[in-house]
């Protein structure tokens, strides 16, 4: 398994010490089933609602707070793999994008569809490794359908599927 790089950041106070072994592990996962070699780079912010609002402001012009957004480095189509030659010189990594995953909207999701906290916020990361990958649910029809098999895919092997 290729050695990434998952760099946490948090703008909230309070990030549970357990949070940042369980995200890892479930971007690694995620890269790991998605069969990506390269070793990667992944900048996480966690923050709340209020940040992930203005995040989501600046960037997309949504004045609305989301769960979780993904700003991938690379224009993959869902399947392609970032490579080494991708990678920074300086570092031997692949800077494969940045998320940002609001907690407090992560904790009310989880309320709200009946699961831990613990599964809702590997499921937000899997999400978004997925769309830094090139994967996509713009449609409700077949590129919906390809993304939820994949996320479906990693969570089983996490250990983390839907009751």
């Amino acid at each position: 398994m290729p050695n990434h790089n998952i760099i946490f950041s948090a703008d909230v106070p309070g990030v549970d010490e357990g949070l940042c072994p369980l995200l890892k592990k479930a971007i690694r996962t995620a890269l790991d089933v998605e069969g990506v070699e390269a070793p990667c780079e992944i900048d996480v912010l966690l923050t709340d609602n209020a940040g992930i609002h203005q995040i989501n402001l600046d960037t997309r012009g949504v004045d609305a707070p989301t769960d979780v957004l993904s700003f991938p480095m690379f224009d993959l189509a869902p399947g392609d793999k970032p490579s080494q030659a991708d990678a920074d010189p300086a570092t031997g990594l692949v800077p494969l994008g940045d998320m940002c995953i609001s907690l407090e909207r992560a904790k009310a999701q989880a309320k709200e569809y009946g699961h831990s906290n613990r599964r809702e916020l590997a499921y937000l990361a899997v999400h978004s490794v997925l769309h830094l990958l090139g994967y996509d649910h713009l449609d409700e029809g077949p590129m919906k359908a390809q993304m939820r098999s994949r996320e479906e895919a990693v969570m089983a092997e996490l250990g983390l599927e839907r009751d």
